[in-house]
């Protein structure tokens, strides 16, 4: 429909016909061409432009070729008047079916004529147009489209519903994964899911019928490669135009991704759900209150607290912080406080108090939400029962600082005790007290383990009573206590501890017989730093008691003199590991005393002394350095040592032709203990070239009150290849006088102790006569050793003893002076006068 009419050039007679003709069109008048193509610019809409071309020839003609070129880029209609003969040259362009000729002058008829014809054939072009407008949206539409679009047309209702006709978009294609023609070829029934066509071919079958105006479902697509796509379909019908055919339009959505994740999430909900049903525990929801008003509780709630969910739920029976033990609500809150506004996860471990009254161990692990707004929605989280975890933990702690058996503080407890003052830097005075019963190791080889365990329960009893929060009792070493005063006034009251300590033993251990030491130490500025020195003093002081005061009960303080011995140890303890490693290999030598046969007045023997010789050339006594190379088990290298050197010396003997005499050398429990000692001295004897016979082995008598049957099963090898065996320091125990005639040895050595005794003691009141004729009745000969006087001499030969040793024949000398002693002479006559 014509909207608006550009008349060029008109007269105001023609201009008015047109504008009476066109009624409602808008006409605008142009005088000539550059209005009128002003006019053109301004107005998009003109639809209709009417020239005169006798007014202006060639202005118009130009202005008219102006319009047709302008037509072919926007729809518009020319209408030209003039005579015809003015026409005839232009006749081409006027041929044009946009341009139309009136001659002039005008009629109303011909003009409505004409005018009438411009809007018919305007609005077929408009309907074209629309047309082809339309087509190009429904095909921008359907082949662009982000959905699945299929067009069925052509089926009848009486044919299956994979034999019809349609068209498919490429996103439709892209979906299915087939082709237009693949899906034709095939019908969308086989590609259809076989569990999901059951279904939709019920759907169809009513969409078909007219029962539904439509449907929707989500169904699956199986693809050429065999995998399937999940797609939301809905489907409605279309008008078709034979009401004998059914034609309808399918629209689908790829939701595979989306199927997946409510596969996921609905994994996950089940896994949650099991989780939450087997958690030791509950997991729960709950306001930000002073009640922690629970909004949710799982099901283990019951199992956790023994209140059912119901009854924790908004308060109804008891709130949650009712339940906590009271101790502890300040500290959840004081935590989840400091969780939130520190936006971080909340956890913490605590007691509740369940519904039968019983305590549980929890762990708490929460976090807040938030709305967007900021403000705290809820408290999260889970709740699990670690009360079984806490028994466990607070028994490996119980075991981590106290002994099993007493169920006293063990040695770690004390020394985290003894850090903990330190750091504090308490000014108070404190000290350590040691009780050393040491002397039941061989109690327990005697009378078995369980015995000593047992005695240590019963003094574990008895100190505890003295303890309390100022006197910790611990036991630190094997059959050691340490009492650890945190505070004291002066040492009287370790003295009065003391005195406790020893009226507590008095039932226990004295009855035993078991001897034991006291030994004290104080802790100031000077010595606190070094902890494991402390205890090392204090078990030196407690030991240095049992030496000292012979087993009784005695309290014995370490001091200077103390250290300065236990530097001493270190020192000897330093020289021989270097012997023993053989860097200082002279420091290491034996000198020889003569034992004397006391028939005949000769040497019949020597004992092979060890002595130490320090940096400062000062000579060192067995009876200081033997213990300590005990104590540090250097005492096997270092008894081969000496065994070797004794051997050299006898060999030396049989060089200056003394063949009848034997060395005597002393041997430690521990080396003869250990395994295969037997085996290596027989071997180093062959090596060695020595004569079993003049090897004699000296034993102290308290070896025997240990291991007994396999000592003597070691003598028993030795002396069948010929060894001597001598007891030494005989009489100074009585462990071995109940099984002496067991023994395999071949003398007994009376201890120093009786021979001193006989400068004053009559012959009847002396038993060193009894134990040489008890030795003789045994089988074995007798050495006495010690002999310094004369009158110890005569005692002894008018009560038959077989050999002496002592300073009144001879001091120990070194090999070259012992050689020298014997060699070209009669050493079986030497000391004869003596004798007399």
């Amino acid at each position: 429909m014509l909207t608006q009419l550009l008349a060029v050039q008109l007269n105001e007679e023609d201009l008015s016909l047109v504008r009476k003709i066109t009624g409602r069109i808008q006409v605008l008048a142009a005088g000539n061409s550059n209005e009128a193509l002003h006019l053109l610019e301004q107005h998009a809409s003109i639809d209709m432009v009417m020239i005169d071309i006798e007014r202006s020839y060639l202005q118009s003609l130009q202005l008219l070729h102006t319009l047709v070129y302008r037509s072919q880029q926007e729809p518009l209609r020319i209408v030209v008047l003039g005579e015809p003969h003015l026409l005839q040259q232009k006749k081409r362009v006027f041929d044009l079916d946009i341009v139309t000729i009136l001659s002039k002058p005008l009629q109303e008829a011909q003009l409505r004529e004409i005018l009438e014809k411009a809007v018919v054939k305007q609005d077929a072009d408009s309907k074209q147009q629309n047309l082809q407008e339309q087509a190009h949206l429904f095909n921008a539409i359907f082949y662009q489209a982000p959905i699945g679009i299929s067009i069925s047309h052509r089926v009848d209702l009486g044919v299956d519903p994979g034999k019809e006709q349609f068209d498919v978009n490429p996103m439709y294609e892209k979906i299915t994964g087939r082709t237009m023609e693949e899906v034709l070829r095939i019908g969308w029934t086989t590609i259809t899911h076989p569990d999901d066509l059951p279904g939709e071919l019920e759907y169809f079958k009513r969409l078909k019928q007219g029962e539904l105006e439509n449907y929707s479902l989500e169904k699956r697509f199986i693809r050429p490669d065999g995998s399937v796509v999940w797609v939301e379909m809905s489907v409605a019908p279309l008008q078709a135009s034979d009401s004998r055919l059914f034609a309808h339009i399918c629209l689908i959505q790829d939701i595979t991704k989306r199927k997946e994740a409510e596969r996921l999430l609905a994994e996950s909900e089940r896994s949650k759900s099991a989780l939450l049903s087997h958690l030791p525990g509950m997991a729960y929801r709950c306001r930000y209150d002073a009640h922690w008003t629970m909004l949710y509780v799982s099901a283990g709630c019951e199992t956790l607290t023994g209140y059912t969910p119901e009854q924790l739920i908004n308060n109804r029976d008891i709130s949650y912080n009712d339940v906590i033990v009271l101790s502890y609500r300040q500290k959840i809150y004081s935590e989840w406080k400091w969780a939130i506004h520190e936006n971080k996860p909340f956890e913490l471990e605590y007691e509740i108090l369940t519904a039968q009254g019983t305590r549980k161990w929890v762990w708490e692990m929460g976090q807040a939400a938030f709305t967007d707004d900021g403000d705290i929605e809820a408290l999260e989280g889970i709740i699990l029962d670690i009360t079984d975890r806490k028994l466990m933990e607070q028994n490996l702690a119980y075991r981590d600082a106290h002994d099993l058996w007493t169920g006293l503080y063990n040695r770690r407890y004390l020394e985290q005790l003894l850090r903990q003052d330190i750091k504090a830097r308490k000014r108070a005075k404190r000290a350590l007290i040691s009780i050393n019963l040491g002397a039941l190791n061989a109690k327990s080889i005697a009378y078995g383990y369980q015995y000593s365990q047992d005695i240590m329960k019963k003094v574990a009893e008895g100190l505890g009573i003295l303890c309390n929060e100022l006197a910790v009792l611990s036991i630190t070493h094997e059959y050691r206590f340490v009492f650890y005063l945190r505070s004291y006034d002066e040492r009287q009251n370790l003295l009065l501890l003391c005195k406790k300590i020893e009226s507590t033993l008095e039932y226990i251990v004295s009855l035993e017989k078991i001897p034991y030491g006291l030994g004290v130490l104080e802790i100031d500025e000077s010595n606190q730093e070094n902890i494991d020195q402390l205890l090392r003093n204090i078990l030196i002081a407690s030991q240095r008691s049992v030496v000292l005061y012979d087993g009784e009960a005695e309290v014995c303080f370490f001091d200077e003199s103390m250290e300065t011995e236990i530097q001493r140890e270190a020192t000897l303890s330093a020289l021989l590991s270097r012997i023993v490693s053989g860097k200082n290999p002279d420091c290491l030598f034996l000198q020889y005393q003569p034992i004397i046969d006391m028939r005949t007045g000769g040497i019949c023997g020597f004992e092979a002394l060890a002595r130490l010789k320090c940096a400062d050339m000062q000579v060192i006594p067995p009876l200081h350095f033997i213990p300590i190379a005990e104590k540090t088990k250097l005492i096997i290298p270092l008894g081969d040592i000496i065994i070797r050197q004794a051997f050299q010396f006898l060999k030396q003997l049989e060089e200056h032709h003394v063949m009848d005499c034997t060395v005597s050398i002393n041997i430690s429990a521990i080396q003869l203990i250990k395994e295969g000692f037997a085996e290596h001295l027989i071997r180093l004897m062959h090596s060695m070239d020595v004569n079993p016979a003049c090897v004699c082995l000296e034993l102290t008598e308290s070896i025997f009150a240990s291991n007994f049957q396999e000592i003597n099963r070691v003598l028993k090898t030795l002396q069948h290849k010929g060894v001597k065996i001598s007891v030494d320091d005989f009489g100074s125990g009585y462990s071995s006088l109940s099984r002496e005639r067991e023994l395999y040895v071949n003398e007994l050595k009376i201890d120093k102790s009786f021979i001193d005794k006989l400068m004053y003691l009559s012959d009847d009141q002396a038993i060193t006569g009894d134990i040489i004729s008890m030795a003789h009745k045994l089988g074995h000969s007798v050495v006495a050793e010690g002999i310094e006087h004369q009158r110890q001499l005569d005692y002894l030969k008018r009560n038959n003893c077989d050999k002496a040793q002592g300073f009144f024949f001879s001091k120990p000398m070194n090999a070259s002076d012992a050689l020298a002693l014997v060699a070209g002479k009669r050493t079986y006559r030497l000391f004869e006068h003596l004798l007399k």
